[in-house]
């Protein structure tokens, strides 16, 4: 069944999508056109307006602020995933290293553990040195475990990420199932797994990027969905078609994840869409009502759900935010893979996520539910996914001035912001120093685009 679902074209983004918990209210520049009319002609055009998209353009401008970028999206600002995910900037670097090590290598294993807690580090930072609105929240993440298998996986790669990556590890503590029980209050686990981490809303971050690259000249044009793109034979120009008319550029950037097969139709099943569920709780009577100092990760045998709870003085304090259910959907969640439909979300999965917190939490830590209700929000959005489960990050070969910067595993809250860094870089022609640092596995290759999504790795 999922040859079959790896098929299914994505389309574009839906009219009407359900509105997430984060984009209520959508934000003054929701359905911003910065001219009136689309311009015929572009130095770059980014298709997709979420963090990668804008985080590229705030990139290329502050590199050459002359540039003249048209940034398209097809509803209102960041309306796609980066506007609906589950708030969380977590690494959880463990859980893919010692694969990433037989796969790719210690080197290559290595730089992508350093990319995703520099990620981390540097999205919060970057918030704090421009003074932006979005409920960042640096702190501890606990991972809970329930299967014996997972357990001793964890242990097994935390010891191996010791031992390759030295004092350059990121630090990891395990605590035993009293402690687990007695400090985070989860129930009947085997043990825990404690590390860095931190929660925001990616809405505001991606909403405030978008500001600022305005304030850099950037021609920001929602609602404006692409219908194709085609290289001109004469020009060599890139023409990008839409309802509005058709814009020429030197260089196109496609920033649409999940989408990206819609507009280059070799990535049909190399990059599968993925629908994920996420749900915002109010806490039950006995939970801190003002949020928990840690968020969360729950990992039993068929997956995971992870969550955080909302900071002190922000809206709807202490409100839970929680993700995941996927074995719970449709055909043991392989229905969800190939679907776009974010206007609806599988019901089998939003009630597992509702019934979940009680149960790992137990009746007693969370006592009668809140008078108004459990669930305050219920949405969907839609991830992408690519074969050997790494992003793809710069110039397609064969396809001069055609970049990519797509597929972040439903893991683009400490990938998408340092790897929009580096597409800015490859863009520029300034990426001789990405080898330091930058992931060779990450990279888009001929080889990369032959292999087709039969399963998440």
């Amino acid at each position: 069944m999922m040859d079959h679902q790896a098929t299914i074209p994505p389309g574009l983004p839906r009219d009407h999508p359900i509105q997430s918990y984060w984009q209520d209210p959508p934000d003054a520049i929701a359905d911003h056109r910065t001219s009136l009319d689309l311009p015929s002609q572009a130095y770059i055009v980014i298709v997709g307006s979420g963090i990668s998209g804008a985080t590229i353009a705030y990139n290329l401008l502050s590199a050459d602020p002359t540039l003249n970028i048209v940034l398209l999206e097809a509803r209102q600002a960041a309306s796609g995933a980066s506007g609906r995910n589950g708030g969380h900037t977590k690494t959880a670097s463990y859980r893919s290293f010692t694969d990433n090590v037989k796969s790719v290598g210690t080197q290559d294993a290595t730089r992508i553990a350093h990319l995703e807690y520099n990620c981390m580090v540097a999205i919060h930072d970057f918030i704090k040195t421009n003074n932006l609105d979005c409920d960042s929240k640096r702190c501890q993440t606990v991972d809970v475990f329930y299967d014996p298998v997972q357990w001793k996986a964890a242990q097994e790669s935390v010891a191996l990420m010791d031992e390759l990556m030295g004092s350059s590890a990121p630090k990891h503590t395990f605590h035993t199932p009293a402690e687990t029980s007695s400090q985070f209050l989860a129930q009947t686990p085997l043990g825990s797994l404690e590390y860095e981490s931190g929660s925001l809303s990616a809405y505001k971050l991606t909403i405030s990027i978008l500001k600022l690259a305005l304030s850099m000249n950037l021609n920001l044009q929602t609602n404006t969905p692409v219908n194709s793109i085609v290289k001109s034979p004469s020009t060599g120009e890139w023409q990008t078609t839409t309802p509005r008319g058709t814009i020429s550029s030197k260089k196109l950037i496609l920033a649409t994840n999940g989408y990206t097969a819609h507009l280059y139709p070799p990535l049909q099943g190399v990059i599968v869409p993925l629908r994920g569920v996420v749900t915002a709780q109010r806490p039950g009577q006995n939970m801190p009502q003002q949020g928990l100092p840690t968020t969360f990760s729950f990992i039993y045998s068929t997956g995971f759900e992870y969550m955080i709870t909302r900071p002190a003085g922000t809206t709807h304090e202490g409100d839970i935010i929680i993700g995941g259910g996927l074995p719970y959907a449709a055909n043991n969640g392989v229905s969800e893979y190939g679907n776009t439909d974010d206007s609806a979300y599988d019901e089998g999965s939003a009630s597992y996520l509702l019934d979940t917190t009680r149960q790992f939490f137990g009746s007693e830590n969370w006592g009668s539910d809140h008078p108004e209700g459990h669930a305050r929000k219920i949405w969907s959005g839609v991830m992408g996914f690519s074969a050997d489960g790494y992003p793809f990050v710069g110039p397609v070969p064969g396809e001069q001035g055609l970049f990519l910067d797509v597929s972040f595993q439903g893991h683009g809250m400490v990938l998408c912001f340092l790897c929009a860094r580096a597409l800015a870089d490859m863009v520029l022609g300034k990426d001789d120093g990405l080898h330091e640092w930058f992931p060779d596995a990450y990279r888009v290759t001929e080889e990369r685009l032959r292999k087709k999504f039969t399963g998440r790795v």
